[in-house]
């Protein structure tokens, strides 16, 4: 039985409408999950900025404006926080104020700079290592979206078992396999007119896409109608990325989309031909699981948590070049991409929101009842 209803502090700041990444999504999803989950409660969602949420309210939550261009979180929530306390606060896909009373919870998504620190520009690398750091320190409760980030959180910053819940994304409904007049109509959008092998992500070297081109090109050399599409907007250190599209020999059949609108999505997913995640480090790799609940079959990365969270995908070595090609290429073969696509509309359904809703809340609960505990003593 749960204790008095609580007020809950959500950092919306990372809830953006238009052109959001994997790490807005969750945001957004597990903050309407959350809402959801608890109607007996009452929220309290920040914002950084004078806006409107993506999301409709429910009647027991606010939303707090409360502007600055610099420090947003370290002073201006700080401030709010301490100001105006909440039973407990929940950061989805930030770093915990530096001044905030009372108990926290963060979502702790990935530590891939530790794992490729030359993929990422120094100073973000320094930020990203400090930030978590303070905030697996300073947290209540965290929550890892996978067993390998909360190992990865075990073996880099000492965090204790207990302290840490894993809780995995859920999959959108409407992921679902589309019809070919939808595809077609992304086709025609986005200028595939041939078979393709599809990529979706930031354009960033962490997601090995210098390598993913050039076994594109071993596949072309054999399969003359096959095209490349990398969708997703320009992240960090990308030129080597842009250079290798444009110096390969099949570079009129590699296509640079951009930002794909989350709108587009599922009917671009239905349309690829294989999906492919050759990432050198995911904490998550939802991308994979979306791709799997279109009906595509998907060639993933043996490193970080893909393995697990995308376990009926082939998985390839993503260092060899040829390993990532023979992989595309069986994915490829008939007999093959129906094993993967039934084994992927199955293990997709495993994964939603309302699950990662529910339990979000629990340790929430838990993180409230500690503060208070220790308040009391």
């Amino acid at each position: 039985m749960r204790d008095r209803p609580l007020l809950i502090g959500i950092d919306a700041s990372r809830i953006l409408p238009g052109r959001s990444t994997g790490t807005e999504r969750y945001s957004l999803r597990i903050t309407e999950a959350v809402l959801a989950a608890g109607p007996e409660h009452r929220y309290r969602l920040y914002l950084n900025q004078q806006r409107a949420l993506p999301i409709v309210l429910p009647p027991k939550a606010e939303l707090r404006s409360i502007p600055l261009r610099r420090l947003w979180t370290h002073a201006r929530l700080s401030l709010e926080l301490w100001q105006r306390p909440v039973d407990v606060l929940f950061v989805p896909a930030h770093v915990v104020p530096l001044f905030a009373r009372g108990p926290a919870v963060v979502t702790i998504h990935d530590v891939g700079y530790r794992y490729e620190p030359e993929a990422h520009p120094r100073r973000s690398r320094l930020y990203l290592e400090w930030s978590t750091r303070w905030s697996v320190r300073r947290a209540a409760r965290i929550i890892a979206i996978s067993e390998s980030t909360r190992d990865d959180l075990r073996r880099f910053y000492g965090v204790p078992e207990e302290k840490v819940r894993v809780i995995p994304h859920g999959v959108d409904p409407q992921f679902v396999p589309q019809p070919p007049e939808a595809q077609q109509e992304v086709r025609e959008r986005y200028g595939l007119r041939r078979p393709f092998v599809l990529y979706l992500g930031t354009i960033q070297p962490r997601k090995n896409l210098v390598r993913l081109v050039r076994a594109f090109e071993r596949l072309a050399d054999c399969m003359p109608d096959l095209e490349l599409a990398l969708g997703g907007k320009r992240g960090w250190l990308a030129e080597p990325i842009e250079q290798a599209i444009a110096c390969s020999r099949h570079r009129e059949r590699i296509h640079l989309l951009g930002y794909i609108p989350e709108e587009d999505l599922p009917a671009l997913y239905s349309a690829a031909a294989v999906f492919t995640l050759p990432s050198l480090y995911e904490g998550f790799g939802l991308p994979a699981l979306e791709a799997m609940a279109c009906g595509v079959p998907v060639v993933v990365s043996n490193r970080g948590a893909l393995p697990e969270i995308a376990r009926p995908a082939l998985l390839v070595d993503p260092l060899d070049v040829d390993a990532l090609a023979e992989g595309l290429r069986q994915a490829l073969q008939p007999d093959a991409r129906q094993r993967l696509v039934a084994a992927g509309l199955e293990h997709a359904r495993r994964f939603r929101w309302e699950v990662a809703g529910r339990a979000t809340l629990e340790v929430l609960e838990e993180a409230a009842r500690s503060g208070r505990r220790r308040s009391e003593a």
